[in-house]
């Protein structure tokens, strides 16, 4: 029998079970004064299975952008101020949808909140039940799922049931249209999965498709429902030969492999049948550990299980994927919304499809309502409301919503191929309009086996009775014209065969990749440190060259660099005594040589000549990506980063696509940067010919390890598809140290060594162990591709081709040109280069200026300008100069009672003072030796007679600075200054290589301080030559002090400074 209608659900048959709702913590926007929301939406939908497309977890997040963006909508979509309750409770009962919870808590929202609108059941049974309470209500039922046919009976049953979302009657529509352009217009054959648990979606979506081809043509339609427990597949394939060429398919991608592998065995791929496979949210078409993205047929990525050319005459049908900027820009807030509100991490998929037909439903109904208040009506008059829903079309954030005059949503629909039977990758050929009711052909051809489409009621198949059909057997000429054809195939075939492989082997025995030892030229070590070698850098903090000591006082070099036929190449040695050449390296070597890439390094051989067993690489002058980032002097604008991230992710994916199948050790330091600015991966390839690094210090050897992914710390290796989504995880772990530029595996607050940090990583102890994300450097978007890489669970990171079409999505900037990008990346490189000659020339300015000042503390300015010159100083005579010595009277019982560093504050504290007092005069100061203090005026410029006048006045400054010093460790103790000055002519010039200073020499400096040590504490003593000098200017008290008895000079006339009289007449 034909599927029928989906039965109602009674409420009165729940016997309980409340299903994890709970209205009120819905969201309620701000309202002026306090006043109660106006607006109430009651929402009924499952709370937790986020396999439901119209699940909570992925429609709440929708529902709260759609009323921000009614919010700030210009013009208001509502009246302003106009507030928003929403009520959610469950339709969930035990992880399952459940026809007798939703309807209950339908009951209460409608008992205790009263709503306005009700979103949802998206289940087909729920929605049955909650559909007749709301139009028995007379409450407008907005939902995005509810795709079964008996839905469209609103006359009978769901008079207030609006869809927004895609429907089974639009997919049957589509079908019809697709049986009118193929001429098939006499049978067709349905098989489909129907467990009867949960919500029976492949039934539901069957259903539009009987339906449509039932009614609306006298096509014969059978239906079969696939069960593995009633003969699974070979049952099928049965009931397809026997019924029908045009085959629908409505399961789990298990399913069609299954059904596909037993038709290719029984001959039924050979172009004479055609299947489609309903796949409405393109749940075969993703990507994932299990198989590469947009091919179906696969069994793991990168390995052909055969059912490749069976696939030739599979044809998917999927919703269509809306392509306008607002659906991508929305789909990226939901991920977030959903991650930061719901902790659920929802992924890029056709069932964000339908939180966005929630979207548009919320935004139908406002504009609804806006225009019935408008018009005096009432939130109250559901009819009202509803009849002005029906053939309404406005722009959602789905593209065009275009109602019908059943209040269903016209649904779009792709139809997916097999677009390069070579790599087995689908792509869409057809798009089908819901609005314009047309299939548009996007110019792709369907390859069909035979070259066009099959017949559906191919003559003498089905109608055998029909006297045309000739019964009579071959004739033996037929037969033996017929074994000969194909025996001279067969020898065709057999010798392209052989041929292939006979050339195979001369390739492999010609070893084009070896490379001989003395065909490799080697300059100085020094000469390519400097200039050619790209250096690994293995601690998280390093120089701006980024390499590393070793405890043997070596750099570990990344890439050691020689010439090859007159080009600089890279050479990576192999800690091998000797290679042997097995079957399994040659095709190695093979496959690296046959690999040309843009994004991957070239590979130009290898010598395998003990001990000098190597790689040869092509040669990236401007070093590693892990270089490039530590360099602060290069700035990397947004554009940069995102060009390097978008070449990463081009290296990878063609890689993954090639015969190497993954890469195994991705990190930043395997990324270089040629002349050009393009960024290439190296180091991939050759696993069998490389070895372990042995003898490495621990440090480097778990630093090496930080990019690694926690399956592949645990395990060491994996199978191709996990090498692969360890890769992936390595790339996040990149993108992360390109977006902080702190490093490989930063984490903002920490400061973990590497083999810690390894450690952590290994453990996989949940919250699991990750480095830190800071979207104030870097946007959202960005932030949740570097989580979605570095997933726990390898299964749920994306790989390559997913992270192209991401980056695409938000990274605008990036359409550009190649010519456009590369001309951008060589002015930005020139830009650095020319705030770098700046910044370092302001520096050797700053540098140069610090020592010339230092230079002019250690010597007078006038020596050290003919230093500067280049010119001898001499040894210089001066006639008369004044000379000032001084010391601390009890210094050494002072410093007795005191600590070192108590002595050592209290000189810097005082000489500190003294010098800045002594810059205020003409005076030259020579030298201090512990508490001895010596100055001298007159030299190395002379100054007349003012010298003296410069020492007194300086003196009596210095001798009232020490009245009011504080020593800091004795506070109640005053500092008693012993001061001697003298008068006469002495010898100076420069002393010395090292430390050089400029000294004193003469009788005069003996006297002076004579002077100072006969002296009395806080007194100034003066000699009498000094005295006739002071005389002259007439301004300076002196009192005799009389004869005093000094050693070595007999007995001197001396005088006590006792100040300077301010007579303004004198200068």
């Amino acid at each position: 029998p034909a599927p029928a209608a989906p039965p109602a659900a009674a409420a009165a048959a729940a016997a309980g079970g409340g299903g994890g709702g709970g209205g009120g913590g819905g969201r309620r926007a701000a309202t002026p004064d306090g006043a109660v929301a106006n607006l109430t939406v009651a929402v009924v939908l499952p709370e937790r299975n986020v396999s439901y497309a119209w699940a909570w977890p992925r429609v709440g997040p929708a529902l709260s952008l759609a009323l921000e963006a009614l919010e700030r909508g210009e013009p208001p979509l509502l009246p302003r101020p106009f507030s928003v309750r929403v009520e959610f409770m469950s339709s969930e009962l035990e992880g399952a949808c459940s026809e007798y919870v939703a309807p209950l808590n339908a009951v209460d929202l409608k008992l205790y909140h009263d709503p306005d609108v009700l979103f949802g059941p998206g289940c087909v049974y729920p929605a049955a039940s909650v559909g007749r309470f709301a139009s028995h209500w007379r409450l407008p039922l907005i939902t995005g799922g509810a795709v079964a046919a008996g839905f469209s009976r609103k006359r009978e049953h769901y008079s207030t049931t609006v869809r927004t979302g895609p429907s089974a009657p639009k997919l049957g529509a589509f079908v019809s249209h697709l049986h009118a352009h193929f001429n098939w217009s006499a049978r067709a054959v349905l098989l489909y999965v129907d467990r009867k648990t949960d919500d029976r979606p492949y039934y539901f979506t069957v259903e539009g498709v009987y339906q449509e081809l039932q009614d609306g043509s006298n096509l014969t339609v059978r239906h079969h429902i696939y069960s593995p427990d009633e003969g699974g597949p070979d049952t099928a394939v049965h009931f397809i030969k026997a019924n029908g060429r045009v085959v629908y398919l409505c399961g789990p991608p298990e399913m069609l492999r299954q059904i596909m592998q037993l038709a290719q065995r029984e001959n039924l791929t050979n172009g004479d049948y055609v299947f489609f496979y309903l796949d409405v949210f393109g749940e075969s078409l993703r990507g994932d550990s299990a198989r590469d993205p947009f091919k179906p047929w696969q069994q793991s990525p990168g390995q052909d299980s055969g059912l490749r050319e069976a696939f030739q005459m599979v044809l998917v049908i999927t919703y269509h994927e809306p392509q306008n900027p607002e659906y991508q820009h929305f789909q990226t807030q939901l991920i977030l919304r959903a991650k930061q509100k719901f902790g659920v991490q929802l992924n890029y998929s056709l069932m964000n499809l339908v939180a966005g037909c929630f979207y548009d439903g919320m935004l139908l109904y406002a504009m609804v309502l806006n225009e019935t208040l408008r018009e005096g009506g009432s939130k109250k008059n559901a009819t009202h409301i509803i009849e002005k829903m029906r053939d309404r079309k406005f722009q959602g954030v789905t593209g065009l919503v275009s109602m019908d005059s059943n209040n269903d949503r016209d649904t779009d629909f792709n139809l997916w191929a097999m677009g390069d039977p070579e790599s087995g990758q689908y792509e869409v050929v057809g798009h089908y309009s819901g609005v314009e009711k047309q299939i548009h052909w996007l110019g792709r051809p369907i390859p069909w086996v035979k070259g066009a489409p099959p017949l559906d009621n191919p003559p003498c198949v089905f109608d055998v009775d029909d006297p045309s059909c000739d019964k009579t057997p071959l004739s033996m000429l037929a037969i033996v014209a017929l074994g000969t054809g194909l025996t001279f195939v067969m020898f065709g075939i057999s010798s392209f065969l052989i041929f292939r492989s006979l050339m195979l082997e001369k390739e492999l025995a010609s070893m084009l990749w070896r490379i001989r030892w003395d065909e490799l030229q080697f300059g100085s070590p020094d000469r390519y440190h400097k200039a050619a070698g790209s250096r690994l850098t293995l601690s998280l903090r390093g120089s701006s060259y980024g390499s590393l000591m070793t405890t043997h006082g070596k750099y570990q070099i990344f890439a050691n660099t020689g010439h090859f036929k007159g080009n600089v190449v890279a050479i990576k040695h192999i800690n091998k005594k000797r290679i042997e050449l097995t079957r399994q390296v040659l095709f190695e070597l093979k496959h690296m040589r046959d690999i040309q890439f843009n994004h991957l390094t070239r590979f130009i051989g290898a010598c395998i000549d003990p001990p000098n067993i190597c790689i040869v690489t092509e040669y990236c002058p401007r070093g590693s990506l892990q270089d490039v980032l530590e360099n602060e002097s290069i700035n990397l604008d947004w554009m940069f980063r995102y060009s390097l991230i978008n070449d990463i992710v081009k290296g990878m994916a063609f890689l993954h696509n090639s015969i190497i199948g993954h890469h195994g050790s991705l990190k930043s330091s395997n990324c270089v940067v040629d002349s050009r600015f393009v960024l290439k991966i190296t180091d991939y390839g050759l696993a069998s010919f490389r070895s372990p690094c042995d003898g490495e210090d621990t440090h480097a050897l778990y630093a090496k390890k930080l990019w690694t992914a926690p399956e592949l710390l645990q395990k060491g290796h994996l199978p191709t598809p996990g090498m692969q989504k360890a890769d992936v995880y390595s790339f996040g772990i990149i993108v992360q140290e390109v977006a902080l530029r702190n490093g490989p595996f930063y984490i903002e607050g920490m400061d973990l060594s590497p083999k810690e940090i390894v450690q952590k990583v290994r453990n996989s102890q949940k919250p699991f162990f990750r480095p830190s994300i800071d979207i104030g450097v870097h946007s959202e978007e960005l932030a949740v591709l570097m989580e979605r890489c570095w997933a726990q669970e390898p299964a749920e990171r994306p790989d390559f081709s997913q992270i192209k079409i991401f980056i695409r999505r938000f990274n605008k900037e990036g359409s550009t040109s190649i010519l456009d990008n590369l001309l951008s990346r060589m002015e930005q490189y020139a830009n650095n280069l020319e705030k770098l000659v700046e910044e370092r020339t302001q520096a050797y300015l700053e540098e140069k200026r610090k020592a010339e000042n230092l230079l002019y503390q250690i010597l007078p300015h006038s020596v050290a300008e003919q230093l500067k010159r280049g010119e001898t100083v001499q040894a210089e005579a001066f006639d008369s100069v004044t000379i000032y010595f001084s010391d601390i009277v009890g210094f050494t019982a002072l410093s007795a009672e005191s600590t070192p560093m108590q002595v050592v504050t209290l000189l810097n504290d005082l000489y500190t003072c003294f010098d800045a007092i002594i810059d205020n005069f003409d005076v030259y100061k020579v030298e201090t030796i512990g508490d001895a203090y010596m100055v001298v005026s007159g030299l190395p410029v002379r100054n007349g007679k003012l010298h003296a006048r410069e020492i007194v006045r300086m003196a009596l400054a210095l001798l009232e600075a020490v009245k009011t010093f504080k020593i800091r460790h004795r506070p109640n103790d005053q500092l008693r200054l012993r001061i001697g000055v003298h008068t006469g002519p002495v010898c100076a010039g420069v002393v010395g290589l090292k430390m050089p200073r400029y000294c004193l020499f003469g009788d005069t400096v003996n006297t002076a301080s004579r002077m100072e040590s006969n002296g009395q504490a806080l007194k100034i003593h003066v000699s009498s030559t000094t005295k006739e000098v002071l005389d002259e200017f007439g301004c300076f008290d002196l009192e005799l002090r009389g004869d005093v008895e000094m050693k070595g000079k007999g007995k001197m006339r001396t005088y006590w400074l006792l100040g300077e009289r301010k007579d303004p007449k004198v200068i």
